[in-house]
């Protein structure tokens, strides 16, 4: 029996893991375990990445083979996961500082430096490019009012998450909500 640990780029969301999962089983593999950015899997004869990255990359996934580009992986998943939990109202007060370099056990200086020069932005500018995201989905969802919207995200204020939101897309949060603008992008595609 073969087992590898494989990491994989683009995994935001459950739906994700069901076309991993899926996907591996259908080339033969067993699924051990699998996680957003990562499965466990074996099979008796021997993995063919080659063939396993083909497939992701048919599913907007691909597989990564470097230590930095995991690293950068786990940074966006730790900051969609986050912000995702902030919005359900399950977080509060969230230091992305601290949570990054506890989750990583990597100092800040170093994650932020290996960000910017692989994604060509700062984690603080994916940080609230993510929130900004996440900002128009709970408008078109028109369950919270922006005062909720603003206290869940970690906004000081209404008026910051509206500056913020105008400066990102232009468009004030009421006037977004007026026209009912469904231009949200993919998360995996936000850079």
């Amino acid at each position: 029996m073969e087992q590898a640990t494989i990491h994989i780029k683009n995994m935001v969301c459950n739906r994700c893991i069901k076309v991993v999962r899926e996907e591996l089983e259908n080339l033969g593999y067993q699924v051990n375990s699998i996680i957003l950015g990562e499965a466990s899997i074996q099979t008796a004869d021997k993995i063919n990445f080659d063939l396993i990255n083909k497939v992701l990359t048919e599913n907007g996934f691909e597989l990564i083979d470097s230590r930095q580009s995991r690293i950068i992986e786990k940074i966006k998943i730790t900051v969609i996961e986050t912000i995702r939990e902030m919005a359900e109202g399950k977080l509060k007060n969230i230091s992305f500082t601290d949570l990054l370099q506890e989750n990583l056990n990597l100092s800040y200086q170093y994650l932020s430096t290996l960000f910017s020069s692989s994604e060509g932005i700062t984690i603080e500018k994916y940080i609230i490019l993510q929130k900004i995201e996440k900002v128009k989905e709970l408008i078109v969802y028109d369950e919270l009012s922006f005062s909720e919207i603003a206290y869940r995200l970690g906004y000081s204020s209404v008026q910051h998450l509206s500056s913020q939101f105008k400066k990102i897309t232009g468009l004030t949060p009421s006037h977004f909500k007026k026209i009912k603008s469904f231009k949200r992008n993919p998360l995996d595609k936000i850079i």
